[in-house]
């Protein structure tokens, strides 16, 4: 089958078109014939080697941690969903950007009303918003967030689902000026710069702060998203987009200002609490389908553009959702 894999670690240039065998679906396993992949950051770290090196099939590693297609082939002991039904899936060991991709049943939802192109970037970015909300961040109703990289996937879903699920105000912070402007096509009551975040968060709720934030940048952002809580507020911890070095929070300090730093990974919890990602995915097709969730539609672009779609994602040139397009499958 075709698919687009590297097979050193480095930059955009070394992802390239390669022929790879078909797989075959094990035990409790769902084969899909892929339509479309969604595009995240962290296939752009996985492709640099922050995840190790390339040992996959020939040598080759194939990113892609989310697809959306048609059910293919069951393994024995899958009794749904059935083959030919369209659906969407969450891929914990990648390898989405292919014609097939094989996966847990655990984490196969049927995508109902929901497009095809659409669905393909729910399956990591909704349940990691849903997770880092809700799990991690015990969001109450009347509450207020901040939510940094706001102009991501996992970031844009996040500030849907906090206005969803009751948050009073919903702010967010971007990597340049040019991005604030998007503030309300986002669904953000403001969006500030992320260098100059903290001053303008105090302002803006006349210095109480914020009861969360959510933060997939690490380093001086977490530090400044520490310093900005409201009493009882909470920091999550879902990434390490800054790349910076590692940090220490003084529990004195957390203690003395009641404050929590929680941490958030969709690996470990698919390790360990697969069920939950499956529950958050039907969660958030269902409430996409029918609207309670408003969705933008993603950028779909042809896979054989990956090269610069990884080069976007890695220069931050990006907002919202983006999808590579594989041919055939009944992809629409």
């Amino acid at each position: 089958m075709r698919a687009y894999g590297f097979k050193s670690n480095g930059g955009p240039e070394v992802l390239e078109e390669i022929q790879v065998p078909t797989p075959t679906p094990g035990p409790g396993q769902v084969l899909i014939a892929v339509a479309y992949a969604g595009v995240n950051f962290a296939e752009v770290q996985h492709r640099r080697g922050e995840f190790g090196e390339p040992d996959g099939p020939g040598g080759y590693d194939v990113p892609g941690l989310e697809v959306s297609g048609t059910v293919a082939a069951l393994g024995s002991g899958v009794t749904g969903p059935a083959v030919g039904e369209q659906v969407a899936a969450y891929l914990p060991a990648f390898g989405g950007y292919a014609e097939f991709a094989v996966v847990d049943a655990d984490f196969v939802r049927p995508v109902g009303a929901l497009p095809l192109a659409h669905a393909a970037g729910v399956p990591c970015v909704y349940p990691t918003a849903y997770g880092v909300l809700t799990d991690a961040g015990r969001l109450r109703e009347g509450e207020t967030v901040l939510i940094h990289a706001a102009a991501g996937g996992v970031g844009s879903a996040a500030a849907r689902i906090a206005r969803a699920r009751g948050a009073a105000r919903v702010f967010g912070t971007v990597g340049s000026a040019t991005k604030t402007r998007l503030a309300a096509e986002l669904g953000y009551d403001a969006l500030f710069v992320r260098d100059e975040f903290e001053d303008a968060v105090r302002e803006v709720t006349a210095g109480r702060g914020v009861d969360l934030v959510l933060d997939p940048v690490g380093g001086p952002v977490r530090h400044a998203g520490l310093r900005v809580l409201a009493p009882f507020g909470r920091v999550v911890s879902y990434g390490d987009l800054g790349r910076d070095t590692d940090w220490t929070a003084d529990v004195w300090d957390l203690w003395k200002n009641n404050r929590t730093v929680a941490g958030y990974n969709i690996g470990d919890v698919a390790r360990r609490a697969p069920a939950t990602i499956g529950e958050h995915l039907s969660r958030a097709l269902s409430a996409l389908a029918s609207g309670e969730l408003p969705y933008a539609p993603p950028t779909v672009v042809p896979s054989s553009d990956v090269v610069e779609v990884h080069r976007r994602h890695e220069a931050g040139r990006t907002h919202g959702k983006t999808v590579l397009a594989l041919t055939g499958h009944g992809a629409g």
